[in-house]
């Protein structure tokens, strides 16, 4: 026979050891303000020797507040852990969250809908990533009673917004292959709604999210340069090592020759890298790639990868700082958007394309 095991302390217990009301436990763990200091400091030590602890869902019900922020992902958390982006966004949201006391907590879809899983998230607030303004249910989370800091989608002027300067960083990446001379170029976008404005028929999608907003930059170099990006000339893939691998194996065996590749992710562009090994390309020799994001990966890749660097970790450090702010109620009254810097990094997998330079050696930089 088993022996029960010993029951653990309540609030009642530690109430009637310490002589105070249930009402005044609650206090000295949660509002300790309304007590005087001798007394909330006698009854947690009471509560230490009873070994009671409040339990979490009364204390979060009594004070309010989770002390939890999460982070909302219109992907299933499969797909978002296969890109690394993710890890190195999530680092900056963290160490802000830490540094604050809060908790983390990551949101994707449950059975299907994200406005079910965020109604059933015990959150302070979101930072949303990545949310479409052509997500089925914008409306139920736009509208959702919940503080939320915007990343990488359209702003609206309720909630506060973090994004870089997608288009610029696009146009750079773009003029970088102009500039040694590519002409045969093709695009590998990040599988989702990427349509816009853009010349390019693309997947049905919204009108200004971070795909289109980077596609509009590639074509208005490419089109001041005299080439058309076409149809036939930008493929879709996951944003995934194993995305850009297939998509390029797919776009070679459709019969589609490029010199280069401008990928609109880090994770694809060395999903392309690995996939030209299959085909015995030379990089950057027989093909240049140029990625989208500088991830730490892309500086150890083989040849080191030119990519438009943006400052992932800083951008969620940015969005937990916004969010911060609104729930302690320091920030102003507009909501706040702020928009940070891209930059082109040109390391070794980018050259002269192979008709300009025949058998001799091409000279790498960096």
């Amino acid at each position: 026979m088993t022996e029960a095991r010993p029951r653990r302390p309540r609030i009642a217990d530690v109430a009637q050891v310490a002589g105070v009301s249930k009402a005044s436990v609650s206090f000295a763990f949660n509002s300790p303000e309304r007590l005087k200091a001798e007394t909330a400091d006698r009854i947690r030590s009471v509560a230490a020797e009873m070994g009671y602890r409040p339990h979490p869902v009364a204390r979060m019900l009594s004070a309010r507040r989770t002390m939890t922020i999460g982070v909302l992902t219109p992907q299933p958390l499969s797909q978002v852990f296969a890109n690394p982006f993710f890890a190195h966004f999530a680092e900056g949201v963290s160490a802000v969250t830490e540094e604050h006391g809060y908790g983390l907590l990551l949101i994707s879809p449950l059975r299907g809908s994200l406005a079910r899983a965020l109604d059933h998230a015990t959150v302070d607030g979101v930072v949303a990533l990545g949310l479409e303004e052509t997500h089925p249910e914008i409306e139920a989370i736009r509208h959702a009673d919940v503080p939320m800091v915007l990343v990488d989608a359209p702003a609206w002027p309720e909630h506060a917004a973090v994004e870089v300067d997608d288009e610029e960083g696009a146009r750079a990446a773009a003029r970088h292959l102009v500039d040694l001379g590519h002409r045969r170029i093709l695009v590998v976008a990040v599988e989702g709604p990427v349509a816009g404005e853009s010349t390019t028929p693309m997947p049905e999608g919204q009108q200004d999210g971070v795909m289109a907003r980077r596609l509009r930059g590639y074509e208005s170099v490419l089109e001041a340069a005299g080439i058309h990006l076409g149809p036939e000339s930008v493929v879709i893939a996951p944003a995934s090592f194993e995305g850009g691998e297939a998509a390029f194996l797919r776009a070679w065996e459709d019969g589609l020759r490029p010199t280069a590749v401008l990928a609109m992710s880090d994770a694809i562009a060395i999903g392309v890298l690995q996939s030209s090994r299959h085909l015995r390309l030379r990089v950057p020799r027989d093909l240049s790639i140029v990625g989208f994001d500088d991830l730490p990966v892309g500086r150890f890749s083989d040849p080191p990868l030119t990519t438009v660097h943006q400052p992932v970790r800083r951008k969620g450090e940015e969005a937990a700082r916004l969010l911060l702010e609104e729930l302690e109620a320091r920030a102003g009254s507009p909501a706040q958007h702020r928009v940070l810097k891209t930059r082109l990094v040109v390391r070794r997998s980018t050259a002269v394309p192979p008709g300009l330079v025949g058998d001799e050696e091409v000279a790498l930089p960096g």
